[in-house]
Parts: structure tokens; sequence; C-alpha cells
């Protein structure tokens, strides 16, 4: 006695394969979309608005206090447990 589930044909594993893939179609055509006029736009206004502290010829100098990248101001600050 064999517990394994029949073979399926060579048709049989075709159509499975093809409906998974319309099913992925599916999902991909209703995922909202917008337009790239619109993205690049929403892009460029976040990159004017967003300080980006490792881009300094275009933001200027960043004080160490504001500088999320720098060493620590005091000490490690590390925690042992």
């Amino acid at each position: 006695m064999s517990s394994r589930p029949p073979k399926q044909s060579m048709s049989e594993l075709k159509l499975r394969r093809l409906s998974e893939h319309n099913q992925r179609l599916r999902e991909d055509l209703a995922r909202p979309r917008i337009r790239v006029s619109e993205a690049s736009s929403s892009l460029i206004r976040y990159c004017k608005t967003t300080k980006d502290y490792l881009v300094p010829s275009v933001w200027g100098t960043v004080s160490k206090a504001e500088d999320p990248f720098g060493p620590p101001a005091s000490g490690c600050q590390c925690t042992v447990m």
C-alpha cells in the first residue's frame, strides 16, 4: 500500500502551472499604480525637503549633535547584559 498521490499527467501539470501563472498576473494587475510623472515629482519633492547628512555639498556641514552618522557625544553608550 502506498500513500502517495497518483501521478499527474503532463497536461495536468501544464494546466496547473498556467493557472498559477494566470493568478499571479491577476494579482499584478490588481496592484495600485501611479503615473511616472507623479512618482518622479514626488521623489524630487522628497529629495529637496529631506536633509541628507551624507551630501554636505548640498546641505552644508552638520553639527556633531545633529549628525546621526557621527560618533556618539559621550562615550560608547553600550549596554552589557
